[in-house]
């Protein structure tokens, strides 16, 4: 039985990490990676202190002050149920390994969002990928289509400009991300913007062949000869884990106060998997600490 469980390995759960130990609170990391969506992060230039380092770079310096703790962590490790017991909560992963605690911090993140269309799963590293800063370079100097109109595809193309012979930009919408993203893509002279457009097919057996799209208003299909597909279209919340503990939002986001609290006793969340609006790294530290800062409040009532 720890005192206090944190569920993600992103900046909110290393943040809370961080926290805890200094509080002496006897905590359980538990996480399928260490770094989550910023691992996939090519460059951060908002984060305070730095004017600009990689995703990966400022993530080893958060894993760094983390491991000056003795803080026990079970990496490569996914919890797919969280029950609550009389004294507290018992965690199962996804290996079949139970954990128990008397609190609970739930810092999952998010996962990208699927197209749902045939050949997608399929194809899924076989040249469909939801990742343009992990696998952009692996598709250098090849006609290439992004999925998408937000923030994330812009950047996706902004980075595949720079690399493949085409980028060929598919969205159902009109853009909306932010201005100056498009305006900057707007410059790109091996770009091809498909908006209102529906995406239907990957074809291809063993690798990606091309993508089949459909014009939303004239009905119109499109075959995009494309070997690369980067699926830029959102994120989904990692909360399956406690779906059966509290309701949560219309998006599947645990809702909480603002001092992190949900609707459960000595259950709290922090980062991305909640419904704070502004999914920014420095906010999920932030509410990762206010998350730590709460729990040791929690079991200090006990």
């Amino acid at each position: 039985m720890y005192d206090l469980i944190i569920l993600g390995g992103g900046p909110a759960g290393l943040a809370a990490s961080v926290y805890a130990a200094r509080k002496r609170i006897n905590t359980l990391l538990l996480s399928q990676d260490i770094g989550g969506q910023v691992n996939w992060t090519t460059g951060v230039e908002n984060y305070l202190g730095y004017q600009f380092i990689e995703g990966r770079d400022l993530i080893a310096k958060f894993q760094e002050q983390v491991d000056q703790f003795p803080i026990t962590q079970k990496i490569g490790y996914k919890a797919v149920k969280v029950q609550k017991l009389k004294d507290g909560f018992e965690v199962t992963s996804e290996s079949g390994d139970v954990y128990q605690s008397k609190a609970l911090i739930v810092a999952t993140g998010k996962r990208p969002r699927r197209l749902n269309i045939p050949g997608e799963v399929e194809l899924t590293g076989r040249g469909v990928t939801y990742c343009a800063v992990c696998d952009g370079p692996i598709f250098t100097g090849q006609r290439v289509a992004v999925i998408g109109g937000g923030n994330s595809a812009l950047e996706a193309a902004l980075d595949m400009v720079k690399i493949a012979e085409w980028v060929e930009m598919v969205s159902l919408t009109p853009l909306t991300g932010d201005a100056v993203l498009i305006e900057k893509l707007q410059q790109a002279k091996n770009l091809t913007l498909s908006l209102e457009y529906q995406t239907e097919r990957v074809l291809g057996t063993d690798l990606v062949e091309g993508l089949m799209i459909k014009n939303i208003k004239t009905g119109e299909f499109k075959k995009l000869d494309v070997t690369g597909i980067f699926i830029e279209i959102g994120l989904s919340p990692n909360a399956d884990a406690v779906k059966d503990l509290l309701p949560l939002t219309n998006t599947g986001e645990i809702p909480i106060s603002c001092g992190t609290e949900t609707g459960v006793p000595g259950l709290f969340a922090a980062g991305d998997v909640t419904n704070v609006p502004e999914k920014q790294i420095v906010i999920a530290a932030g509410e990762g600490a206010k998350a730590a800062l709460a729990a040791h409040r929690f079991l200090q009532r006990l």
